[in-house]
């Protein structure tokens, strides 16, 4: 296990949040001055006293017909709320997470009328403070005295899948200040700070010592985080400092691919819909996949049937494949439902591998709550042994890697460089060059600017390229020249940031126009930047102006951060700039 330093800042509270698609859990650091952080999870949860050290939740709420919450987390599962919730209409908000995600497919489970994703994970977010203002309160001496001190100097953090991006940490953002964690002044937005479950997995791996030889010998290791809706998929290597410190740095794009336990579930429950199609047994699928979900698919070894209680002994029909009250699958059946999952992260395992060029990959780590299925371990480790890569699992609760790695991530934050997933860039208007073929080819498009050049628009600038290493220090610029008649009109700016989704090498929007999205809009404040007035050659009477200066921009963070800057008397000056999702 990695030693943690002694705490030589402030006094504070770190809380980590996981909001998972199935299960959530929330761990927390209290900040001493002097000593050594020791990081916490919360085990008690309102409906869940009876179980002892459960550091996991359902992520689950119910709403009554007017939109109010009625229960949440495991009180969800009780049956005192589970009847009041059928008697009164109630509606059940599950795997609401998924509705952030950046891909376009329909969602899973629809969100309740009337409600957004940020609006409940809001509501969600206000139970598990909750739950862990009552957990500090009643496990720490003096607990309630101990909370009043540190409830204005609490520091936040999420974790996200791999694909998540700013939009959804907006989102994301948004649902805290609704919850009441953070206000909504610019001071308060540096309270929340959010990380990949990748890299918060691989701070948990650390912590706990996993893999230190192979990383000690210069190997590069995979973080494998199987969760209940994604997995996530992030490589690292550790590098060691001129000053003798040891940081991590990611030298593969992270992946997340939708095969999480949910998708388990889906295609099992696809089955039983097929087979029990115009029975009378039809209207009890959703139930018997519920079941399935809870009980046969966390046991499943790759050799036993599924066996689904769900009846009486009358109910009775071997050509369905029930009997005495039990729906059966054969076990050559349950392996197709895990299939795809496993398959997709040895796939996704092997690019790592490949991406990660001049570094030899020896292990893989799998955590997650997902991680515990025994058929998905072993499978896994046998399809990974041909490329000699060691699949080890932590002896400790895989289901708490995320919530303990967010909190070591304010803590030790170990990383210090990551790798770009996509292409960014601008797009810009090229002077025209008849001698080149692609602006020949676009001729018809040229226009005239300002200045009197030729322009041909829709040119894609990279600012920074897929699979680049990028050091949390180091800063993106691209030089922007602004022009108008109208002096006031170059007292604001906003330029579109543009990713770049596939593997080539883009130049124009006009060629594989679906790979190209816009993924936020950066404006700025350019009134204290000096305007120059300037004439057009040979054209009387046609002045205009131009700004000249630079955008900055920070990769390299967990979070994308944006700056302008101008000279001014031979001095580099700063102003800030927003980020519009």
């Amino acid at each position: 296990m990695t030693v943690r330093k002694v705490h030589s800042g402030a006094r504070a509270l770190v809380i980590g949040f996981d909001v998972g698609t199935t299960f959530s859990g929330v761990s927390y650091s209290i900040l001493e001055p002097g000593q050594v952080p020791v990081i916490k999870s919360i085990t008690r949860f309102p409906g869940q006293e009876h179980v002892s050290g459960d550091s996991k939740v359902p992520t689950a709420i119910w709403y009554d017909r007017d939109g109010m919450v009625r229960a949440e987390g495991a009180a969800t599962t009780t049956g005192a709320y589970v009847d009041k919730a059928q008697d009164e209409n109630w509606v059940h908000a599950k795997w609401f997470k998924l509705h952030l995600r950046p891909t376009r497919e329909t969602p899973i489970h629809p969100l309740p009328h009337r409600k957004s994703a940020t609006s409940v994970l809001a509501d969600f977010l206000r139970y598990l403070f909750e739950c862990t203002k009552t957990f500090i309160e009643q496990t720490h001496p003096n607990g309630r005295d101990l909370w009043l001190s540190l409830e204005n100097s609490i520091q936040f953090v999420m974790a996200h899948p791999n694909g998540w991006e700013g939009k959804q940490q907006n989102q994301m953002r948004d649902a805290a200040i609704v919850a009441g964690l953070i206000s909504t002044s610019e001071a308060e937005h540096d309270r929340l700070r959010f990380v990949t479950e990748g890299e918060a997995s691989l701070h948990f791996c650390i912590q706990n010592g996993l893999g230190l030889d192979s990383i000690a010998r210069g190997d590069g290791i995979v973080v494998v985080d199987a969760g209940g809706g994604t997995i996530d998929l992030s490589t690292y290597r550790m590098v060691n400092k001129s000053n003798g410190h040891r940081e991590y740095e990611e030298i593969s794009p992270p992946q997340c691919l939708f095969q999480g336990s949910i998708y388990v579930t889906e295609r099992a429950k696809a089955y039983v819909a097929e087979r029990l199609e115009n029975s009378k047994y039809e209207a009890d699928v959703e139930y018997i996949a519920s079941i399935y979900d809870s009980g046969p698919k966390l046991s499943f070894d790759g050799e036993e049937l599924a066996s689904i209680k769900f009846g009486s002994a009358r109910d009775h029909d071997p050509g369905l494949g029930i009997r005495s009250g039990a729906f059966k699958i054969p076990a050559s059946d349950v392996r197709k439902f895990f299939e795809p999952s496993i398959a997709a992260v040895v796939a996704a395992v092997r690019e790592q591998c490949i991406s990660a060029l001049g570094t030899r990959i020896s292990s893989v780590f799998l955590v997650g709550g997902f991680a515990a299925n025994d058929w998905l371990f072993s499978e896994l480790k046998s399809r990974l042994a041909p490329l000699r890569l060691d699949l080890v699992r932590p002896d400790t609760h895989v289901n708490k890697a995320v919530a303990d790695g967010a909190v070591s991530f304010h803590i030790d934050h170990y990383v210090s460089v990551r790798v770009a997933r996509f292409t960014y860039g601008v797009v810009i208007s090229e002077e025209y060059n008849k001698d080149k073929r692609e602006h020949a080819d676009r001729g018809a498009k040229r226009f005239r600017g300002l200045n009197g050049q030729e322009l041909i628009p829709n040119s894609f600038n990279a600012i920074l390229r897929r699979g680049v290493k990028v050091a949390e220090t180091k800063v993106f610029r691209h030089h922007y020249i602004k022009r108008s008649t109208q002096l006031a009109l170059l007292d604001h700016f906003s330029i579109d940031l543009y990713t770049y989704r596939g593997s080539g090498d883009p130049q124009w929007l006009d060629v594989e126009p679906e790979l190209y999205e816009v993924i936020c809009r950066i404006e700025g404040n350019t009134s204290a930047v000096r305007k120059y007035p300037i004439r057009r050659i040979n054209v009387p009477n046609s002045e205009f102006y131009e700004l000249d200066f630079e955008v900055v921009l920070s990769f390299g963070l967990t979070e994308l951060k944006a700056q302008i800057s101008w000279e001014e008397n031979n001095v580099e000056k700063r102003g800030p700039a927003q980020i519009l999702y």
